[in-house]
């Protein structure tokens, strides 16, 4: 029988936004937006918090979300995040299948977890992720100079090659996989996301202020 959980890693000792994982958007602590949306679907068996730090684990508790305390081993700056979701695997039994959320991608289109994981199963993927198409002339700067790296000057906006980001709203993976130290295989199914909200990863108070807005006008005044 398979097991579908969402994993959400959420560290502490934030230095360029200090605790923002508990910082609050829209009146709840950041890390609750995710917990909330993944408890939202019936599909996800349980929610787990992956953290080191005692503020974030008594937010995550509140809310209904189970804790697996990570050990400081795990929880350097530089420690990849496919760490904290093997050592949750580690802890639970009879995962089949993990969903990804990010503390720092607090808004997703309601639909997207459903559609995603349904395009998951249906193309019996190992895993998946979400992209947004970009739209700005990129270049790189060679010897003080400006190299137009996907156009060329005097190209309009409208007519470049589609090349798309990683925009870090959600990601599925079989938990073999991650056992495997993987998160996403050569494979994986890249799935495009259309939305502005798929323009939000906090990392900055900018960064913070940007999601507050589109929270304030997406999901107040369209509710």
């Amino acid at each position: 029988m398979s097991k579908t959980i969402a994993i959400i890693p959420a560290r502490g000792g934030s230095k360029r936004l200090p605790g923002k994982n508990v910082l609050l958007l829209g009146g709840i602590p950041l890390i609750v937006h995710s917990i909330r949306y993944a408890q939202q679907h019936p599909f996800i068996d349980a929610v787990y918090v992956s953290t080191d730090d005692a503020e974030i684990k008594a937010v995550a508790l509140a809310y209904g979300a189970k804790v697996v305390d990570r050990p400081a081993a795990i929880s350097g700056d530089f420690e990849p995040t496919v760490s904290a979701l093997k050592h949750v695997l580690e802890n639970v039994e009879g995962v089949t299948d993990v969903v990804l959320l990010q503390a720092t991608n607090p808004l997703r289109p309601d639909n997207l977890l459903k559609e995603a994981l349904l395009k998951y199963e249906e193309g019996k993927y190992d895993s998946l992720f979400t992209v947004t198409r970009n739209r700005q002339k990129l270049g790189k700067i060679i010897t003080d100079k400006f190299v137009p790296f996907n156009y060329e000057i005097g190209q309009r906006s409208q007519d470049l090659e589609p090349l798309y980001f990683e925009n870090g709203l959600l990601y599925i993976s079989k938990a073999s996989l991650i056992m495997k130290d993987t998160i996403l295989s050569e494979d994986a199914f890249p799935m495009i996301v259309n939305h502005p909200f798929a323009n939000v990863d906090i990392d900055t108070q900018e960064d913070f202020d940007f999601a507050t807005y589109l929270f304030n006008k997406f999901t107040i005044h369209n509710s």
